[in-house]
């Protein structure tokens, strides 16, 4: 890279930083840290939530894919997370918010207290916190891998430039600097990718290689499904979406719990839709042309960062990889203050001997060291990736088969057709889940859409017939599926 593009990436570093110098002061208490106090506006929800739900490993892992097997990314990846983000629209977006509302919530899992029990809540926080490590790592990873190819920097030091960098503001300014970054970060990347684009098709030969292009690629590359990637994975990823991309990922449910009301979640989350059925479509273009310009790449993760050093002029370049920073900061930050939430609201005071919540400047305390801390140590793990099978080992095989099994109980407990499910039916279905993974890496030699699907599939059918043979109907669930049912509780207070 040349000095301008040092100069862009650091005025971006800094502009994140002051950002989150900003939004220290709009953060009085752990409510507005964790929940913005419930007055984020649905629009920088929705961008918010678009942006915290992917990382930099779309420009490693997903254009490995995109360089080997084409159009079919886009199918079984994007197509698959904009349908379950317009379920959950209507089925699981509002419930979040009236759970605040009603039940004064500041992390995603504090409701499964009352709607299981203590012991299912703590299992639940521990299992998913483990889990979340593990997927922060592996994006800080893709990052720095980026970071390697446009300027040789070792992966450590990537590692720890980005990191640290998302470390500060992060700190500091809570759920809105999460947020009002993630919005910077969504134009940056926005002028990014359209350049990036723009120029791709012109070294093609105009607006005629959008459709002309997938002659000149190697045959299948413009099939809906190709290798591995079949119509069954496509489903099972669909599965696994409506769990993640609805609460399951748990800083995606802070977006809705942030919003005002069940109604302004809900445009919050099909503003999210919108812009992941027809954003990777620019996006993706130039991962699905790499083949045409590096026919022979032997490692096709590093075919996006190629082509920006091949074709962009210098300062272009900084905005891209700008632009590559900003997904990833976006979710790896919000990721850590949904982490931090569930440690401070929902484990901390068990550790302390008491269920007591802590004062309002005491909650702040150990939540902006919490976030510290868990930063921190999701950096340990980017550093050791290839321990886990690197970054799409970690993103698909690991964090997408157990997320389901991890979040089945935690959503589908929102749901009045599953009220009998109880604290059984929650902890046999995790527990199912997980085996079946295992069982899958271990034993069975299954596909790739087997691997990926069964365990959530098990994980909600167990938990579903668990409580329907159990039939735990408790008068507090009961209260909790009726104040959840309905936008007539968007706007009633608490009770």
């Amino acid at each position: 890279m040349a000095a301008i593009d040092w100069l862009v990436l650091i005025l971006y570093f800094l502009l994140m930083i002051g950002i989150g110098v900003w939004s220290y002061r709009r953060v009085g208490n752990a409510e507005d840290y964790f929940t913005a106090g419930g007055k984020m506006p649905w629009w920088l929800a929705g961008v918010s939530h678009h942006m915290s739900g992917y990382s930099a490993a779309v420009f490693v892992a997903y254009a490995a894919v995109a360089y080997q097997y084409g159009f079919t990314i886009y199918v079984w990846w994007a197509v698959p997370v904009s349908i379950a983000v317009f379920a959950g629209a209507f089925t699981i977006a509002p419930r979040w918010t009236r759970l605040r509302e009603h039940y004064q919530i500041g992390s995603p899992l504090e409701y499964l207290s009352t709607r299981y029990n203590v012991p299912t809540h703590q299992l639940m926080a521990w299992s998913g916190i483990l889990l979340k490590v593990f997927d922060i790592g592996a994006k800080w990873a893709a990052i720095a891998i980026l970071l390697q190819v446009f300027t040789g920097l070792p992966l450590s030091a990537g590692i720890l430039l980005s990191g640290g960098v998302s470390l500060i503001y992060s700190t500091i300014g809570g759920l809105w600097a999460d947020a009002l970054t993630d919005f910077a970060q969504f134009l940056i990347q926005l002028a990014a990718g359209i350049a990036m684009f723009v120029i791709v098709l012109a070294n093609l030969g105009g607006i005629g290689a959008i459709a002309g292009m997938w002659s000149r690629l190697p045959a299948g590359h413009s099939d809906l499904f190709a290798g591995p990637y079949t119509l069954w994975f496509a489903l099972a990823f669909l599965l696994i979406d409506f769990f993640s991309y609805n609460g399951g990922t748990w800083n995606l449910a802070q977006r809705y719990i942030a919003a005002p009301s069940g109604s302004e979640a809900r445009k919050a989350a099909l503003l999210s839709g919108f812009l992941y059925l027809f954003w990777p479509l620019v996006l993706f273009y130039p991962m699905w042309a790499a083949p045409i310009f590096f026919p022979h790449l032997k490692q096709p993760d590093q075919s996006y960062a190629l082509l920006a050093t091949k074709f962009l002029p210098h300062g272009l370049t900084g905005l891209v990889l700008a632009g590559m920073f900003s997904h990833t900061m976006a979710m790896t930050t919000s990721d850590a203050n949904a982490i931090s939430s569930v440690f401070t609201r929902d484990i901390f005071p068990r550790l302390r001997g008491k269920w007591t919540m802590l004062s309002s400047r005491g909650e702040l305390i150990v939540a902006r060291t919490t976030t510290l801390v868990l930063v921190l140590l999701t950096m340990i793990v980017a550093v050791e990736q290839r321990a886990f099978g690197g970054v799409l080992g970690l993103l698909v095989s690991w964090f997408g088969a157990l997320v389901g099994p991890v979040s089945a109980a935690m959503l589908l407990g929102l749901l009045p057709a599953f009220r009998n499910s109880g604290p059984a039916a929650a902890i046999v279905s995790l527990m199912a889940g997980v085996f079946t993974f295992a069982l899958d890496k271990t034993v069975f030699d299954v596909s790739e859409a087997a691997q990926q699907g069964l365990p959530v599939l098990i994980s909600a059918i167990v938990f579903a017939v668990t409580g329907w043979c159990t039939r735990n109907r408790r008068p507090e669930v009961e209260q909790m599926m009726e104040v959840l049912s309905g936008d007539s509780g968007d706007s009633e207070s608490p009770g």
